[in-house]
């Protein structure tokens, strides 16, 4: 695996990517893992409300679906009840198609590659596997590297420093409402993807600068898009 935190007299330029619903087909799975971890606890929370609110940390998740009366002393049990079915999948998920092959274009493009991710340091080992393109990869964070989980910028804010990245030399590609939101807050401009199941119309309300169906069609556009422009800046430099 490259070493991203190596220093450079030029500034480098790169991409954050979100990794769940993003790199990874694994939004419906997480989504049928906190509905059982609610119904454990008594709740019953419509699934098309919990996949609505993925792509926030558990904490935000779970105080933005259960509100303010809540029990918040179930919170901690409720995430770990959820990340304890999650990892039942764990040998089941599968990236999208072209996963791999962006994250390499890119890292081929002379861009930093960085996964900003939010899941546990084991999960995230899980993820990586199953992407397949560590060579491509420089750094990557976990839950561990973040005060506060998204929409709040926390762990993009890791994912730069993990890259030795600013945030006016970076794109983050996303797949949620949530994702768009946590990089307008330090201006980094979100390519968002359609195929982790939020439409192209909220995506671009949230600000996303460009929407693609899926990676496929991500990669077609590539030559045409916002990262051939971040990659031939990054060699202008």
């Amino acid at each position: 695996m490259a070493n991203g935190t190596a220093g450079s007299s030029e500034a480098r330029h790169g991409v954050l990517f979100d990794v769940d619903g993003t790199l990874v087909d694994s939004n419906y799975q997480h989504t049928i893992a906190w509905w059982q971890a609610f119904r454990r606890f008594g709740y019953d929370v419509p699934l098309a409300e919990i996949h609505r609110a993925i792509g926030m940390g558990g904490d935000k998740l779970v105080a933005h679906l259960l509100g303010d009366d809540r029990d918040t002393g179930q919170d901690e049990e409720l995430d770990s009840t959820h990340g304890a079915v999650f990892s039942t999948y764990w040998p089941a998920l599968r990236a999208f198609e072209g996963a791999g092959e962006l994250v390499r274009r890119c890292a081929d493009n002379g861009l930093t590659v960085v996964l900003a991710s939010s899941a546990s340091k084991q999960e995230l080992g899980v993820l990586r596997e199953v992407i397949d393109a560590d060579e491509a990869i420089s750094a990557a964070t976990s839950s561990s590297d973040a005060e506060n989980s998204k929409p709040s910028p926390d762990i993009l804010e890791a994912a730069l420093e993990a890259g030795g990245l600013e945030a006016a030399n970076a794109v983050f590609v996303g797949d949620s409402v949530w994702d768009v939101l946590a990089a307008s807050e330090l201006k980094i401009p979100t390519i968002g993807l359609a195929s982790g199941g939020t439409s192209e119309a909220e995506l671009r309300e949230a600000g996303a600068v460009e929407v693609y169906k899926d990676i496929r069609a991500l990669l077609d556009a590539f030559e045409d898009g916002v990262l051939h422009q971040l990659a031939t800046s990054s060699a202008g430099t």
